[in-house]
Formats: structure tokens, sequence, C-alpha cells
């Protein structure tokens, strides 16, 4: 019996700019397979494109996957017995690949300039450069050799091209779609090296690299779908049918409205980051909003995307990266386009919050104190945490604990004016004089003995319940909304709950008629 092939994917990103969300869920569905079959996972830097280049992309590209928990096993910063792992720095290894198919006629050489190409297209309506157009273009096929050797010895600029024979059907073996059947007579004669940087392009440089590193299946987006065709062709040049790999086309992100590709538009217009990490564009200076920046943990990041494009054949939905990798199968991956509802995504978040505890929430809770202006140093850990566990349960992200809990470090600075015109009547500051003398009395500010004492002082009095109740959380919140307001005050305490009814009692003014 045949040995199994060890498992061993890649995920191959270009450094032309942040990485985008859906590059994030390729990254995520390679580690999730490499891991739940004891394979490994490369991660290599396709720089091959120098006029794309922009600089801090693979810093960032990194940080961001690290950021989300996907490790490598070898890479450009782990590195590892295959390395380099950015093709810029292979050029030599390229170089020699590119040889062997010239050398077996499975390649030609082409001078054509951009103009020339660009009059083909204008004179031939969808022009593809193939078989039957490559004898009128100036190339190795349809010039002399010694036209050909003429023009290299002067340093003419060429391109390699793939020599596609046509009329051929070829299979493309896909772990989601099963097999897809292609006639080679619709893919052109791709060009694989540019001697302008002598540098390969993806189609070349992707072959010989997946081979080198004993890639077992190469995982990546439906849209390089229509590249694989040629790809099975070029193992089949060098003669490694035997070691290619296995191919999976993941289903595009989609929109969350209307119809198309997920694109940063849509994050712009709808107000959700397309990226893992907030991106400074280099060049223009513009700052776009990244998950981590916004306040997304990680792990609901990842539980977020494994969900799209993917079930686990249940209903479950909250899992974290151990169970997405013990129950992860492409046969539950869908061969559609899975629409990004960002709103969901905040749900994952606001699950994961509550997962948390106070002492964990409150950690994180701090600098936004800071930053707000509050000395946390005046606080006890304690009353943070218990501020923080009366709030959470209404929070998507940490810094809606801002928003949720700021009453609770600061007195009200303002008083909402619809509880003011609904609640604050001429007879309710004498009222709530009377209340803090109420709470001067109370033998116990346990929120449950407070609670019966002032409820039953209501009572007696004759008072209306939903006023007296809403005026004083009014002097002591701001508004009329939060927590169990004798949990706050037993937080609080009797100095600073009376000294804040006391404030509202000469700030909050009777609306005007």
């Amino acid at each position: 019996m045949a040995q199994q092939r060890k498992v061993r994917v890649r995920f191959a990103p270009s450094p032309t700019g942040p990485l985008h969300i859906g590059g994030v869920r390729t990254a995520l569905f390679n580690y999730l397979f490499a891991r739940q079959n004891g394979g490994e996972m490369i991660l290599r830097i396709e720089d091959t494109d120098s006029q794309r280049f922009v600089p801090g992309a693979e810093d960032y590209i990194n940080e961001a996957l690290a950021w989300l928990g996907i490790k490598f096993d070898e890479g450009v910063r782990e590195g590892g017995p295959n390395g380099p792992y950015r093709q810029s720095e292979r050029r030599d290894i390229y170089a020699k690949y590119v040889s062997q198919l010239l050398d077996a006629e499975k390649a030609y050489i082409a001078f054509d300039t951009p103009a020339e190409l660009e009059a083909a297209r204008a004179a031939t309506p969808n022009f593809q450069y193939d078989a039957t157009t490559c004898m009128s273009m100036r190339n190795s096929l349809s010039m002399s050799a010694e036209q050909v050797k003429e023009l290299l010895d002067a340093g003419t600029p060429y391109v390699v091209r793939f020599k596609v024979e046509p009329g051929r059907m070829v299979n493309v073996n896909d772990l989601i779609r099963g097999t897809v059947t292609i006639n080679s007579s619709v893919l052109d004669d791709k060009v694989l090296y540019k001697s302008a940087d002598n540098l390969p392009t993806y189609h070349l440089a992707n072959i010989v690299d997946d081979h080198l590193m004993d890639i077992s299946h190469v995982i990546r987006g439906e849209e390089w779908l229509p590249s694989a065709p040629l790809h099975v062709l070029l193992y089949e040049a060098f003669g490694w049918n035997d070691t290619a790999p296995e191919f999976v086309h993941l289903p595009l992100l989609l929109k969350p409205d209307g119809k198309g590709k997920l694109s940063k538009r849509d994050g712009d217009r709808l107000g959700f980051p397309v990226f893992p990490l907030e991106w400074h564009d280099p060049a223009s200076g513009a700052v776009s909003a990244g998950y981590r920046e916004s306040g997304y943990l990680p792990e609901a990041v990842v539980n977020f995307l494994a969900l799209l494009g993917w079930n686990p054949g249940d209903d479950k939905e909250i899992m974290d990266m151990n169970e997405l990798i013990a129950r992860f199968s492409f046969d539950h991956c869908s061969k559609s386009g899975a629409k990004f509802d960002f709103e969901k995504g905040k749900w994952f978040n606001h699950k994961y919050l509550q997962e948390k505890s106070d002492a964990e929430l409150a950690k994180l809770f701090k600098p936004i104190l800071e930053a707000n202006g509050i000395d946390t140093a005046a606080f006890s850990d304690n009353y943070i945490e218990k501020a923080v566990g009366m709030v959470k349960g209404r929070i998507n992200f940490v810094s809606d604990l801002w928003t949720n809990a700021a009453f609770f470090f600061r007195d009200p600075e303002t008083y909402d004016p619809k509880a003011v015109k609904k609640r604050w009547s001429e007879e309710m500051p004498r009222i709530m004089a009377e209340l803090t003398e109420q709470l001067r009395a109370l033998k116990s500010w346990k929120s449950a003995d407070a609670e019966a004492d002032i409820l039953a002082w209501i009572a007696d009095k004759g008072y209306h319940l939903g006023n007296v109740m809403n005026a004083f959380r009014l002097c002591v919140v701001g508004e009329c909304k939060g927590p169990h307001m004798f949990d706050i005050t037993e937080l609080m305490g009797a100095e600073k709950t009376i000294s804040r009814i006391e404030k509202g009692i000469r700030e909050i003014k009777l609306p005007e008629a």
C-alpha cells in the first residue's frame, strides 16, 4: 500500500497592500486543514510583481496572521529548509526552470512591445496570444534562430511564454467542485518570465515553488480557478504529474447587499472593516479601519470567518480554534459565494466578550478609561471589575464599555433632556432631598436591603414609583437607563450616590413650557 502523502499547504500573499479579509479566510482554511491532518503550513511571499510592491505590506501580513493565531511551520520569519521564502530572492531557481521549458520547446521567447500588443488587440476583437495568432507576432516561433540571437545579443527586452497545445481537454480535480474540464484552446500562451526584472510571473513561480516545497494541497480563492488548467499543463510540461498538488478553490466572499465580490468600498459604505489590522497607506497617508483596532477579539474574527462558506454539519456556531480544527472538512464547504454579514461579525464579538471574565474585560477597559481622562489608580480593581460585570451584557466591543459604564467613574456632566422633560417636575428637587435623608439613614447599602427600604418609603409617601426612581437614576447616571439602580448604588457607596443626587438637585433645570 502506497504511503499517504504528508499534508503541506501554503499561504502565498502578495505584498501589494493590506491583507484583505478574504485573504485572511483563505489563510485560516489552509491552517485548519493542515492542523487537522497533522500537516504543515508555509508562508510564502509572492513579490515577483516589483511594480506593485508596497513597503510595509509584508510586515503587516505577518502581524495580522499572528494576531489571529494562524501559525506557520516555515516562512519568511520562521525560516525552514525550503527557503528563501520570498519569490524575489529565488531568481536563480526560476531561471533554471525557464531554461528547461525552452529547451524542451514547451515555451518560447517573445519580443513584442507593449505598442505592438496593443495594436494586435485593436485589430482583432478578443485577441488572444495563442497558437492561432503567435505566428503573426514577434517571437522565436515566427522568427529565425539568427534573428532571435541578434535581438538577445542586443539586450532587447523579452518575455517567455508557455506554449499551450490547442484542442486538448484539461481536467482540474477540485476537492470542493469535483472535476472541472476546460478546452485548452480558450487558454492564451501566458507569460511565465520577464527579462525586464529577471523575475517569473505568478504562474511559473507558484508551480516551481509548490513542487520544490512539496505542497500537497493548493487552497486558494475561487478567483484563481481560471488559472488552474494552465497550472495542470505546466505540471505536465515539467513531468511532475505524480507530485502535483490537489486543488481547492474556496467560494468568494460577497457583498452584504447587491451582487459581486466584497470590496473595501463596501466596508467604507456600510461602516465595517475589510482588513484585519488598521492600514496606513504609505503613499497617500490614508488610514483604513482594521478589525483589531475596531475592538474585535481575534477569536471572534476567526470563528466568524470560518463559517463563511463552511459549516460544521450542524447548527453550532460558537467554536474556538481547536474545535474548528477538529471539525473542519471540505465536504461542508459551499460551492457558491458567501455573503459577508458584518452584523453577524458583531454578534460573534458580543458572544466572545460575554465569555470573558470581568477581570479580563476590566484589564482591556483600563486603557480606554485612561484615554478618557480617568485616573484608574483612584479605583480598585474590584470596583472596575464589578462595574464591567454590570454592563457587559450590553456591549459588542470593549469600547462600548465606556458608553455604558462611564457614569461609574465620573459625575454626569449633562442630563438627558428627554428624561428631564418626562421625569423632572417642580416637586422633584424636594422629593430628591427627602431621598438623600432616607439614603443616609439606611442600615445596609446592599442592593436588596436598600431597595426594600427605599421602595417602602416611596409607597408610604404615596409617591409615583416610576417618577421617583427615574429621577433618582437621572441624578446618579445622567440618563434613565443602565443596570439595576440599587446594584449601582451598592457599588458607588453612600458618599458618591448622595453627592450626585445633591448635584442633580442643583443643576437639573425644569424644561421650559
